[in-house]
């Protein structure tokens, strides 16, 4: 039998900060949770330190992560096997901040292999689909001047917050705004910005600025220590220049299929922003779609057919096949890594 797109409940781990109400009023439930700002969309990563929390569970009660393992081709296609085996090497979150962030970053791939053993680092993206009421909604990202080792590490030893905020690129952001985020760029998201966050599948975050955020350093810097930990960062010079204006693209024209990210995401994730009055064509792909407003109807060469509408959360398998999306919708279809 093969299998179809399937629509998934809301997944949504109690982080340390607050937020979740612009989730809750895009799904068109009530928040039940003030610390619930993150919604892990398809998710097979668990939460750091955690065995199951953050694992997105399927309608018939199975999780999402032990579906692909029994049957990763249907799930995810032959070459992304190859390359990546029964790993969707993507999770892709609905995050609405209802504060700001604090400052933190995440390791590259090399590091997170080093420190923790793990295969994927933390390149990250955000597509912004809200914010709120908040006349002045703003990211923080990469430092304005170049920081030494020494002043990075005086910052954290004496949680400096107004140097480490104050240290950062503060950057006005709207809806249909696309921001990418190396691995190891330090970054804060601001109060009400709500996005929807495509990233490498782990929960590794160093974060610089824990003192009233996490519960203790350790949390900070995940049991390795600052003076490893800070090794992490990018600690260059990302004031004003082409470098520093590539990572953010400002709201584009209503094109009906629009590539988010670019190709330099290709290697970690893949996401498109789409605008359907009338028919979109689709190639084959696992996919996680995330409908922003209206209603259609998704159908599948192979998997059937399913209605969406605003506030659905959708996980689409390859063996599903080519698919159609039509009606009048905005949705954003995110995706894995490219394999060649």
């Amino acid at each position: 039998m093969v299998i179809g797109p399937v629509k998934l409940p809301a997944n949504q781990p109690r982080q340390f900060y607050a937020g979740g109400q612009a989730i809750a009023e895009l799904r068109g439930v009530p928040r039940v949770d003030e610390f619930r700002p993150e919604d892990w969309v398809a998710s097979t990563t668990t939460r750091f330190g955690q065995q199951l929390d953050g694992l997105s569970t399927l309608p018939d009660g199975l999780l999402l992560r032990d579906a692909i393992k029994a049957a990763p081709r249907a799930w995810l296609g032959a070459d992304h096997v190859t390359a990546f085996g029964a790993d969707p090497a993507l999770l892709v979150k609905l995050l609405d901040a209802g504060q700001r962030l604090p400052v933190h970053c995440h390791p590259s791939d090399e590091f997170a292999h080093q420190h923790f053993g793990c295969r994927f680092g933390k390149t990250e993206a955000w597509a912004v689909i809200g914010v709120g009421d908040n006349p002045d909604p703003t990211v923080h990202i990469g430092f304005s001047k170049a920081v030494t080792a020494e002043q990075l590490a005086g910052w954290v030893a004496n949680q400096d917050r107004a140097a480490m905020i104050g240290a950062l690129n503060s950057v006005p952001v709207a809806p249909g705004d696309a921001v990418f985020i190396p691995a190891g760029l330090p970054h804060a998201i601001g109060r009400d910005v709500f996005v929807v966050e495509l990233q490498q599948p782990t929960d590794l975050s160093i974060t610089l600025e824990w003192r009233d955020f996490l519960a203790d350093e350790r949390a900070g810097h995940l049991g390795i220590g600052f003076d490893a930990a800070l090794g992490c960062v990018d600690r260059a010079d990302w004031g004003a220049g082409e470098r520093f204006r590539s990572l953010v693209r400002h709201a584009g024209d209503g094109e009906p299929l629009m590539d988010l990210f670019g190709a330099r995401a290709d290697a970690f994730f893949r996401a498109q922003r789409l605008r359907v009055d009338g028919a979109i064509e689709l190639e084959p792909s696992f996919a996680v779609l995330i409908t922003l407003d209206g209603a259609g109807l998704l159908h599948t060469e192979r998997g059937g057919s399913v209605d969406v509408t605003a506030g659905d959360t959708l996980v689409v398998p390859y063996e599903a096949g080519a698919s159609t999306l039509t009606g009048e919708l905005t949705a954003i279809r995110a995706r894995p890594p490219k394999t060649h």
